[in-house]
């Protein structure tokens, strides 16, 4: 059995590392070199792959992203190239005469191979800093000069190169342990083989999925907690008691967290819109409850719930439900624009499930998310709904990204929103793995695009590209009764479309005409795409307003858009726009 030769490399197993040509050498030697040494057929098809991931995608990307999402790319290809390479030679070029040729002839196809792939990654790295340019000019941004991007190679290189030796690391550690069964049991080679596979797979899943994933979300936890518990330097305790936080509220101020604090800190007051509006105005409520103000989501919607009756909530006009993203985090320009359109009668209210980021908890948290998000929502539509339908406010739902996805697990299906009396539901950015937009967005009338989807031609909920107030007031211009739902969804958010499906599968809306923002030079391309959108994600709010993540005052118009005052008009639209600019200091 251990002189059977492997299907893969041609060596026996239990030999490995071997003498070559006669010369004889250290097996840490031979260990090395097999971690660098290149297989040309490998080479090949990493080519291919790291030029196609020069490509447009969603948002521009600079050199480094480029070359880290390059690096990543050409290893995947060079792992399929190799075994191309291996299945070609044993299925065609095995037991032929004239195969391998000469070892100068090898050579020399080995160096054409190499020079010919270097030749080709560098021409093909200026059209792809034009390509940028044009996805940057899409979005009023700069792009890269040629000769800058002409560094995306040399961190492919590095990324690729990493990636190859550690997957020759795993393969390593499957040799030794298919050798070591082998030689003690006298096991058939591939049975050796897949044993040994299946050891390494289990022994790397439970270290990513156990280990290293949990200790990664401790370890976060860690490291972001204690951001928690400071305060901006502008931000103090505010004195009204409208707002959580203050002297008489029932969540203490230093329990809020840090989001918790500049959101109940900031903001219009009473005052401001009343010179705003030209009319008398009421101090808007803002009732938060952080992660420290109590030690379980329902204590917390209890806190919530208290705070609400205190501060006089249920009095208002309008009663707004924030789920937030992953630390907190309220769009202050969500918040002031709806108190600026009513005049301060509007209470708003959140609640904080986690220390992370919203990259990090969309990893490891959208299910705190959705649980947050239902408990609160429970909480306080018990307490609206037990008060005289003539005397309650308007129950309005928002959610932003992370917030989003929460606020869209409340509810089964879009019945559910209106059987529970909602007004309006705001929802802006979209995750593209949320419940009820995935569902809606599959579900929609024929014809269609994804982009910008018709359900149930629009009775109840909408989809805009969201890139001008303009393209907002025309989704609402059509008669729309009743219950009010609004999806804001740039063409360029990778954060609304990306999803695992991406890496074998071609989404609707990369078939369909190119959306608002969204380049025409996109294409899809398996495995590809997946790692471009994916690295988009982590750039997706740093472009300009009115594109990616970002959505700028784009909210405000779908605040009109879902829930406008009596008699509103376009012009105080463009009032509350000017006061919502002015206060951009704040953010």
């Amino acid at each position: 059995m251990s002189g059977e030769t492997s299907t893969i490399t041609g060596e026996s197993i239990a030999d490995i590392p071997r003498r070559r040509q006669g010369v004889e050498r250290h097996p840490v030697v031979v260990w090395a070199w097999s971690l660098v040494r290149l297989d040309f057929g490998g080479v090949a098809v990493a080519t291919v792959f790291f030029c196609l991931s020069l490509t447009p995608s969603l948002l521009p990307r600079d050199w480094l992203f480029q070359g880290l999402i390059g690096g990543i790319n050409a290893s995947i290809g060079y792992a399929i190239g190799v075994v191309l390479a291996k299945a070609f030679h044993r299925f065609a070029l095995h037991h032929r005469q004239w195969w391998p040729p000469p070892r100068k002839t090898l050579n020399a196809l080995k160096v054409g191979v190499v020079v010919t792939s270097i030749v080709v990654c560098v021409s093909m790295l200026i059209p792809a800093a034009a390509w940028q340019r044009q996805v940057a000019a899409e979005m009023g941004m700069g792009g890269p000069t040629n000769l800058g991007y002409l560094r995306t190679l040399a961190a492919a290189v590095v990324v690729g190169g990493a990636c190859v030796c550690a997957a020759r690391v795993l393969y390593d550690a499957v040799k030794s342990l298919a050798r070591m069964f082998i030689r003690r049991w006298h096991l058939h080679q591939e049975t050796a083989m897949v044993i040994g596979s299946a050891i390494v797979v289990v022994v790397v899943v439970t270290l990513v999925n156990g280990v290293l994933y949990r200790g990664f979300l401790a370890g976060a936890s860690r490291v972001f907690q204690p951001q928690n518990t400071t305060t901006r330097d502008d931000v103090t305790q505010p004195s009204q008691p409208e707002r959580s936080g203050s002297p008489t509220s029932f969540a203490a101020w230093e329990t809020l967290g840090f989001q918790g604090r500049n959101f109940v800190a900031t903001g219009p007051h009473a005052a401001d819109l009343t010179r705003l509006a030209g009319r008398p105005a009421k101090e808007p409520i803002r009732v938060y409850a952080g992660l420290e103000t109590a030690d379980t989501d329902q204590v917390r919607a209890n806190v919530i719930v208290s705070e609400l009756m205190r501060t006089g909530a249920f009095d208002r006009k309008l009663l707004v439900i924030v789920p937030t993203t992953g630390t907190g985090w309220i769009n202050p320009v969500a918040a002031r624009s709806i108190e600026s359109m009513y005049a301060g009668d509007t209470a708003l209210v959140g609640v904080q499930y986690s220390y992370l980021p919203s990259w990090i908890s969309f990893l490891g948290d959208r299910d705190k998310s959705v649980q947050s998000a239902r408990v609160l929502v429970a909480a306080v539509h018990d307490r609206w709904a037990r008060m005289p339908a003539e005397r309650r406010p308007k129950l309005v739902l928002y959610g932003e990204s992370l917030g989003s996805l929460g606020g869209q697990g409340v509810f089964d299906w879009l019945p559910d929103i209106a059987r529970m009396d909602f007004s309006a539901v705001l929802w802006v950015g979209p995750p593209n793995q949320s419940s009820l937009w995935s569902a809606l967005v599959q579900r929609r009338d024929p014809w269609t695009p994804e982009v910008e989807p018709r359900y149930d031609n629009g009775s109840t909920v909408r989809f805009s590209q969201a890139n001008t107030s303009a393209d907002i007031a025309e989704i609402a211009r059509p008669e729309w009764g009743g219950t009010r739902v609004l999806f804001l969804q740039h063409a360029s958010d990778p954060i609304v479309w990306w999803s695992p499906e991406l890496v074998f599968d071609r989404p609707d809306w990369l078939v369909e005409p190119a959306g608002l923002d969204r380049t025409t030079s996109m294409r899809w391309y398996p495995i590809i795409t997946f790692w471009q959108v994916s690295a988009d994600m982590t750039n997706a709010s740093s472009v300009p307003a009115g594109h990616g993540h970002n959505y700028g005052d784009s909210v405000l118009d779908g605040w009109v858009a879902v829930v406008p005052p009596d008699g509103w008009t376009s012009a105080d639209t463009e009032r509350v726009r000017a006061a919502v600019h002015d206060a951009g200091s704040e953010y």
